[in-house]
């Protein structure tokens, strides 16, 4: 049994990993099933999802920023849907502290913060002063990976690299108080990383700090499984499963996927 610590108890999972399911409240995410609201959350639910992962705003390549406004007031309803039903726990994909603290008032539990606090510097405090958990993502700059000089690059420094980079913002967030032990780590597949580091990462995604937090794969559907496949036109769904289940062999205990009910048989047969 796998438990991880929120605010209000703790939630566990007798797979080997917890499924966090998406819900873009968007137009543009690059996955257009994922799309949706109030009607995919429950479907997410009762497909068995542990978490729901709710995000106003694409982080796609080439997204159009969402203002503020607009992020909370796609998000809110939702959120209160949800929870005249349940109390299933909600994390909130955003880089915005308002954003989210208007989220967190209305019952969300976990921040998703793909910027590690960069965008938002106040993030940070606001997670540290109320403890609460947080996903932190490593990215590099959009079109890196297509620079030449990284094809031979030694994949020995690609771990202390994002070690350094989330121990960093770790330090930042517990210096307001938040317990380490409410962080999980997203190593960021396909921001901005190459193939090899794509495919080291999730061979290897245990040893990402040392062990020293939970690590979560995000990797449903994206570009480096149609590379894995061989064929970037095919669906990428076994593809996904296939990817996800050696992650969490490697050490990954969240999935971010898009597809719950096809990740949690995968999981009950590993």
């Amino acid at each position: 049994m796998i438990t991880f610590p929120l605010i209000s108890g703790r939630i566990q999972t007798q797979n080997k990993a917890f499924v966090m399911g998406i819900v873009n409240i968007t137009s543009d995410s690059f996955y257009e099933q994922s799309r949706g609201g109030v009607e995919r959350a429950f479907r997410l639910i009762d497909e068995g999802a542990d978490i729901l992962d709710l995000g106003a705003e694409s982080t796609r390549p080439g997204f159009t920023e969402v203002p503020v406004q607009e992020e909370i007031s796609r998000l809110i309803p939702v959120i209160r849907e949800i929870r005249k039903k349940t109390d299933i726990p909600i994390s909130i994909d955003t880089r915005k502290k308002p954003v989210f603290e208007a989220c967190f008032n209305e019952g969300a539990d976990i921040l998703n913060d793909v910027s590690s606090f960069d965008f938002d510097s106040s993030m940070a405090e606001f997670c540290g002063k109320n403890n609460v958990p947080v996903i932190l993502t490593h990215t590099y700059p959009h079109g890196r990976e297509n620079d030449p000089a990284l094809q031979n690059r030694d994949l020995k420094t690609l771990f202390p690299e994002l070690t350094e980079y989330f121990d960093k913002r770790i330090a930042l967030a517990a210096s307001f108080g938040l317990n380490p032990e409410r962080v999980i780590i997203d190593p960021g597949i396909g921001f901005g990383k190459t193939f090899e580091e794509n495919v080291e990462l999730i061979k290897s995604c245990g040893r990402l700090c040392d062990g020293k937090y939970n690590v979560m794969m995000a990797l449903s559907r994206k570009r480096v499984i149609g590379q894995l496949m061989g064929d970037m036109n095919a669906d990428r769904l076994q593809g996904t499963i296939d990817a996800d289940m050696d992650a969490v062999k490697n050490g990954a205990v969240f999935l971010r996927v898009h597809d719950v009910h096809a990740h949690i048989q995968a999981l009950q047969n590993l």
